[in-house]
């Protein structure tokens, strides 16, 4: 639907230049960006800023980012108390520790960025085959959500770049 319209370009999320290349031209951004290891990267605590700061500059307004589950401090408030309590006791306070942060840090920034921003939060990712459904939540991770695929919160991203749905709202996804 959208690939004779999109361009690839190969860059640098921490070189402003770069960055102002890459969206020239664009109507809208989409990041995927994020820790590549559980240890302590800074990877959205650098990046996001410098992304808001290039569209503000060339006057870009949307922004449909990949967040994680883990963004907000309420986002389990539906799972079963055992299974929140795991989680938010032993995995995101342990394993989960930097990439969490990083989260809530990107959340930060583009809440407060003034721009059309929509920020997408799955729980785990896997590599499995796009089912074409999912359950989606304003307030909180689905009850019961642990996982979905990647193929399908990509098609969910890629359907926000129409919507007006999630404008300047976190979104929760799951299968």
């Amino acid at each position: 639907m959208y690939r004779d319209r999109a361009r690839v370009v190969k860059g640098d999320a921490f070189d402003q230049g770069a960055i102002a290349e890459t969206m020239a031209g664009a109507d809208v951004v989409l990041s995927a960006l994020g820790a590549r290891s559980l240890g302590k990267e800074e990877v959205l605590e650098r990046a996001v800023p410098l992304i808001v700061a290039a569209m503000r500059a060339s006057g870009l307004r949307r922004i449909v980012a990949l967040g994680s589950a883990g963004a907000l401090d309420d986002s389990l408030k539906k799972q079963p108390g055992y299974r929140r309590w795991i989680v938010e006791n032993v995995v995101y306070k342990t394993m989960l520790k930097w990439p969490v942060a990083s989260q809530k840090a990107q959340w930060a920034t583009l809440s407060g960025s003034g721009l059309e921003w929509t920020m997408v939060m799955p729980p785990m990712l896997t590599n499995g085959a796009a089912k074409g459904r999912y359950r989606v939540d304003g307030e909180a991770l689905p009850r019961n959500g642990s996982r979905i695929s990647r193929a399908d919160v990509a098609a969910f991203m890629m359907a926000q770049v129409e919507s007006r749905d999630w404008v300047g709202k976190g979104v929760y996804i799951s299968d």
